[in-house]
């Protein structure tokens, strides 16, 4: 598996899509990626337990700016004006929400 992304699209202002090196295809909603920030006001930084409620996260947001952070990550401005995380692209391989990403990391 590769962590580097072959092309990056904003499909619309609700969905990202990555293809991965590898011919993997993710798509992910920006609400998804909203819930799953990985920055230090959502997720603590010493015990890496989510602090964010995910249903506080509005059902209708969306990806306001997507952008480059050097050659390893992406950061988001979301519509709630949210925008402190960088979203390495192992963290964005690693929460594909595809089923057959979901199948392989087994159940929860």
């Amino acid at each position: 598996m590769t962590n580097q992304p072959a092309s990056i699209k904003k499909k619309g202002n609700r969905e990202l899509q990555i293809a991965w090196q590898d011919d993997h295809v993710s798509l992910y909603s920006f609400r998804f990626l909203r819930q799953n920030c990985p920055c230090a006001t959502c997720v603590d930084e010493w015990t890496k337990k989510k602090i964010l409620d995910e249903e506080k996260v509005p059902l209708d947001l969306w990806g306001l700016k997507v952008e480059f952070v050097g050659n390893y990550a992406l950061h988001f401005t979301f519509s709630d004006r949210h925008g402190s995380g960088i979203y390495h692209f192992d963290h964005l391989r690693a929460i594909c929400p595809c089923n057959s990403c979901r199948a392989a990391e087994g159940p929860s």
